[in-house]
């Protein structure tokens, strides 16, 4: 044994505390503790919160306490039970108009009893898990929404502005505008039009003393200097009256029709629970800005969000408040004033207690007006242009049009329900629509067929084909994602018919050109190969083959790997061009035997060393499997003297690459290999032949290595290239921004892309034997790892770095049985660089590094672990790396990928009560 094996084995005496099976966990003494960054967070949030609070309940014509209410119950209640942290509700403007509605047909304590039976449908609906289905709604439906809401509040507050008292609905406050106009209140308008002004020129404050004075939130800045101008200048105005809390008006029975209470319930949860949920997906979308946070405070939990808001809502409506939801403003300004937990947005909760018990005599100096322009400047501000423009880049502005329109005129209820119907309308027109083109170039026939192919466009489908004459040469460019049946059929009854009569017939999906060149696999490439070989045999399509090959095509071998590209895989397999037998000899030692035979076929399908999993299913060489795994072969009778065929037990398609799989039943109607090589190959795995020679074991076919690369970078640029060009363009104009520096093993079986779910752009990965990496310095430094290093940190100012280990690592083993002294050849001058890991392994001072749930399978799985912990020590000492995480701005990850399981684990942090242990990775639970 190697003088460099550690001394302590797996067995050893070292022992670690076990709890003891089905006991009760040791009691852990914590204390409560709030961060500094939420402190600061909640106050100017409470900032923000306070005046807002106020003008919500003004223009709903509540009692002015209700939005304090409001506001303090969904920071104390929704902050400590929703399931997004840092988001922070209250009384919202979205909810103004509902509500201002219900308390003018209802009144106030009956408004209240709504407040609380919506609340207990949100908590039906949390329990039901029915979150997710609310972002379902458009985009467009929901800002037509808010913008509605924006609109209606704008008009009704300009009135208090001007010193006049708004109506009940738009068309009554537009029709008394012009009156409103003729009688101005100047103290009001002075009032108003100097809080607009602070709203709009505080954030723009030029300067280091502006940036400085910027932290004020503007809101609160508005109110309050309009309220020191009024009372200064002795203008007289309504103000704001707190009456006595003793006097505050609680909840009572609903009165009203049964009808009328409950579609007023089902606006109120309608309006809530959307607002809250894209609120928190918003929220989530802040949090994945600010480094090391998402790691901290994780993804929303929509469910319970959902939850926390109906029992904020049930407390609000029995004490009297405001209906509660999400709030965009104050949940951004959370966000970017560093809050770190839910602590922030509770403690904004008790500021606002405090507030309304303790500064009543400084809220009662706050003018009416100036309220009225801070609600009015939020309502103008929800109608964003940067959602116009969405919803028109997108063609769907009719949607928020017509949702606008809906609420501004005649509810929030009916304008919805208006904007589900022209949605639905818009997408089944979308569905239905199909352009069907015919034209000739050069003597070659071309329908074009752009967007979905169902029943409805068969009849123009019929005419079109039609059009072309007997005997010609046709191409069918298919450029959309479904067919259904009937489409299918009028598509293959006339292909059949047109071959018969000496034409020939090539679908494709889009060309870029002309003539038959085929660049992107869609429609007609995407055709399952089982249903037409299940319903045309080999033998009856055969002969009706016509459809023409590229003059430019690569070789048959080359072009005859038919794995779909952008799809998950297991099991790919390509084997080389196999030489045809003599009659009188039996099948190649490791061949896949005769076309029938399907047995022979499996005992030559051997595992790459890409692949993970179970050894799949190999298909017969002319037949397709009826099984449900994908199987690709020619459907042709008899393979051709040097053929390539490709073997690939699919799995499902992934949802980015469900456009592309739709079916091919079509191109394989025609029966040539031509047309089954339309089938687009996979382009991930390895492209290589294997076969077993008479002693058993396991060698390289006869393809040349030149020929499987030509084979696999053809495989590329027809089916792959097309599906990333575009990304590709862009990164090649804006450069990359790679987001990690993923340093990992050169082992062949690790795909960092796979393992990652990442692609262009996403990582910059570097590669050696052993994953090192060397200590800075000139005797054992290393220049190529460092200058990665380096580039990375200070020139691409990637956020994370993450070193990734793996099982069974060659490395580590020819580690540990290298022998001291010997020929110092390039692979042990590189070995050298983990000696460290060794004698970290060793060290009987240092607790073991471990895999969650289990020890390590062998003295090596322990070498591999623990060379990750110590890799990541030398990443902190290189200066690039430890001038960053000085600053804040990188984090450092260890990772170790399990090849025989598929399986990753992350490596806990430092400081942790699980440090030097990796967890494992599991799948998310997505129900939420």
């Amino acid at each position: 044994m190697s003088a460099c094996v550690p001394t302590r084995t797996l067995d050893s005496t070292h022992t670690e505390r076990v709890h003891p099976p089905h006991s009760p966990p040791p009691p852990r003494h914590r204390r409560f503790r709030i961060a500094g960054a939420d402190v600061s967070a909640s106050i100017a949030v409470f900032l923000i919160a306070l005046p807002l609070s106020l003008g919500i309940a003004l223009a709903t014509g509540a009692p002015l306490q209700a939005g304090l209410v409001a506001a303090a119950v969904g920071g104390l209640v929704a902050g400590w039970l929703g399931g997004a942290p840092l988001q922070v509700s209250g009384p919202a403007a979205g909810l103004t108009v509902v509500t201002a509605d219900l308390i003018h047909r209802f009144g106030w304590r009956t408004t209240c009893a709504i407040t609380v039976l919506a609340g207990l449908a949100q908590l039906g609906l949390g329990c039901l898990r029915v979150a997710r289905s609310a972002l379902a709604v458009s985009p467009a439906i929901v800002h037509g929404m808010l913008a509605g809401i924006g609109v209606t509040i704008a008009v009704a507050q300009l009135h208090i502005v001007l010193g006049g008292n708004p109506q009940s609905s738009v068309l009554d406050n537009l029709r008394a505008l012009p009156a409103q106009l003729a009688s101005l209140q100047p103290a009001a308008v002075a009032v108003s039009v100097l809080t607009l002004a602070l709203l709009l020129l505080w954030p723009r404050l030029p300067g280091r003393v502006g940036r400085l004075l910027r932290t004020v939130p503007a809101a609160l800045v508005a109110v309050a200097g309009a309220t020191a101008t009024a009372a200064l200048a002795g203008l007289t105005q309504p103000r704001v009256e707190l009456p006595s809390w003793h006097s505050h008006a609680l909840v009572g029975l609903p009165e009203g029709p049964a009808l009328g209470l409950a579609a007023a319930v089902l606006t109120i949860t309608l309006v809530c629970s959307v607002q809250s949920l894209l609120g928190a997906v918003a929220v989530d979308k802040l949090i994945a800005s600010r480094p090391g946070l998402p790691a901290r405070v994780g993804r929303s939990d929509l469910d319970r969000e959902l939850l926390g808001q109906g029992a904020a809502n049930i407390v609000s409506g029995s004490l009297g408040g405001l209906p509660i939801a999400g709030v965009a403003v104050r949940s951004s300004a959370n966000v970017q004033s560093g809050a770190v937990s839910r602590n922030s947005t509770m403690l904004h909760g008790v500021l606002v207690v405090v507030a309304a018990l303790l500064m009543v005599p400084i809220l009662e100096l706050i003018p009416l007006a100036s309220l009225a322009a801070l609600v009015m400047a939020v309502g103008i501000q929800m109608v964003s242009l940067h959602h116009i423009r969405t919803v028109t880049r997108h063609r769907e502005v009719l949607v928020y049009a017509v949702t606008t329109l809906g609420v501004v005129f005649l509810g929030v209820l009916e304008g919805v329900a208006l904007g589900i119907a022209v949605a639905v309308a818009v997408s089944m027109h979308r569905l239905a629509r199909t352009r069907i083109t015919h034209d000739e170039k050069e003597g070659v026939h071309h329908v074009h067929v752009r967007g979905q192919l169902t029943f409805l466009a068969v009849p123009r489908l019929s005419r079109a084909l039609h059009l072309v004459p007997q005997g010609t040469h046709v191409v069918v460019e298919l450029d959309g994602s479904f067919m259904d049946h009937a489409a299918y059929e009028s598509l293959q009854d006339w292909q059949k018919t047109h071959t018969a009569q000496g034409g020939s017939v090539q679908l494709t999906g889009r060309r870029a050109g002309t003539g038959t060149q085929h660049t992107e696999p869609t429609f007609a490439q995407t055709l399952t190969l089982a249903a037409t070989s299940s319903t045309t045999p080999a033998s009856a399509s055969a002969p009706d083959s016509t459809a023409t090959s590229r003059p430019d095509s690569a070789p048959s071998q080359i072009a005859d790997c038919r794995c779909r590209p952008w799809t998950p895989w297991r099991n790919h397999q390509c084997e080389g061009p196999r030489s045809e037998p003599r009659p009188d000899d039996g099948p190649e030692p490791g061949s896949a035997g005769s076309a029938g035979d399907p047995e022979s076929a499996a005992e030559a399908a051997v595992p790459t060393e890409a692949s993970v999993g179970n050894t799949g299913t190999a298909a017969e060489a002319t037949g397709v499997s009826g099984s449900s795994e994908s199987v690709y072969a020619s459907p042709s009778q008899s393979l051709p003297s040097s053929t390539s065929t490709c073997t690939s037990t699919s799995l499902s398609p992934s949802p980015e690459s469900a456009e592309l799989v739709v079916a091919a039943e079509l191109s394989a109607a025609a029966g040539s290999p031509t047309a089954s090589a339309s089938v687009p190959p996979v382009s991930t795995g390895r492209v290589s032949g294997r076969s077993t020679d008479p002693g058993g074991s396991v060698s390289r076919g006869a393809e040349p290595s030149a020929q499987q690369l030509v084979r696999g970078i053809s495989a590329f640029q027809r089916n792959t290239a097309p599906l990333v060009r575009g990304e590709l363009a862009r990164l090649a104009r804006e450069g990359q921004r790679p987001s990690q520096l993923f340093l990992t093993c050169a082992d062949s079986r690790l795909v960092t892309s796979m393992i990652t779910s990442s692609g262009p752009g996403d990582l910059f990965v570097v590669r050696n034997v052993g994953n090192l990496v060397p200590p800075p310095g000139e005797e054992s430094g290393d220049d190529s790892v460092a200058a990665a290093i380096e580039y990375a940190v200070d020139v691409l100012e990637v956020r994370s770095i993450t070193v990734c280990g793996h099982s069974g690592c060659g490395a580590m083993q020819a580690l540990m049985n290298a022998e001291p002294g010997g020929v110092q050849t390039p692979l042990k001058r590189w070995l050298r660089h983990g000696l460290p890991s060794l004698e970290r392994m060793a060290d009987e001072g240092r607790p073991w590094t471990r895999l969650a749930g289990r020890a390590p399978a062998d003295a090596v799985e322990q070498l591999c672990l623990t060379n990750v912990v110590q890799q990541l020590d030398h990443l902190r000492a290189h200066e690039s790396v430890a001038r960053a995480l000085r600053a804040g701005v990188l984090e450092l990850q260890g990772m170790y990928f399990h090849v025989g399981e598929a399986q990753a684990y992350l490596l806990a942090g430092a400081g942790t009560e699980r440090e030097g242990v990796f967890s494992h990775v599991g799948v998310p639970d997505v129900s939420a």
